[in-house]
């Protein structure tokens, strides 16, 4: 007996992306971040930004951040990738999440999925948080220290620095 094929979005991606790993053995290549070991943060304004596992350490394959608000509500505003996709999984607090068309909220055990070119955003407050993942993993690190830092940038710095981050307002 022949399989019903289901209809929806997964019917359209039965197929696994091209083999990266042509051995037959396995790697030794996995690894761990202790929780004992404390991840490489960013704070600023009350806002954690812990890097779990970064664009490098995955060659590029994807970024991994856990975003704990500060007490004031704060995120940022519209705007898209064109490059990467971006998700979110909200640990715990409230999550106001833009999805291309308006803000709506998520709370612990929420998933939002943005595809590349999706209109997103987010802003959350007392001491919400979050998983954040990028893939492919570019270096969005330093897009996170420099907001951080606050450093102040002429409107050409900051176009350009958006650029760079494959970050455009919308």
């Amino acid at each position: 007996m022949g399989r019903r094929r289901e209809e929806g979005p997964l019917s359209l991606h039965r197929h696994h992306p091209p083999d990266l790993y042509r051995g037959t053995t396995g790697e030794a290549s996995a690894w761990l971040r202790p929780a004992d070991r404390p991840p490489d943060t960013v704070s600023a304004a009350g806002v954690t930004c812990e890097f779990l596992a970064t664009g490098e350490q995955t060659a590029g394959r994807l970024g991994l951040y856990r975003w704990t608000s500060g007490e004031e509500t704060s995120g940022p505003g519209p705007h898209v990738h064109r490059s990467i996709s971006e998700q979110f999984s909200v640990l715990s607090g409230s999550v106001e999440v833009v999805d291309g068309r308006s803000w709506v909220a998520a709370g612990p055990g929420d998933f939002v999925y943005v595809p590349e070119g999706g209109g997103h955003g987010f802003r959350c407050g007392d001491r919400a948080s979050m998983l954040l993942v990028f893939a492919p993993g570019g270096p969005r690190e330093e897009y996170v220290e420099t907001l951080a830092r606050g450093e102040r940038m002429t409107p050409e710095e900051r176009a350009e620095s958006m650029l760079r981050h494959d970050t455009y307002g919308v």
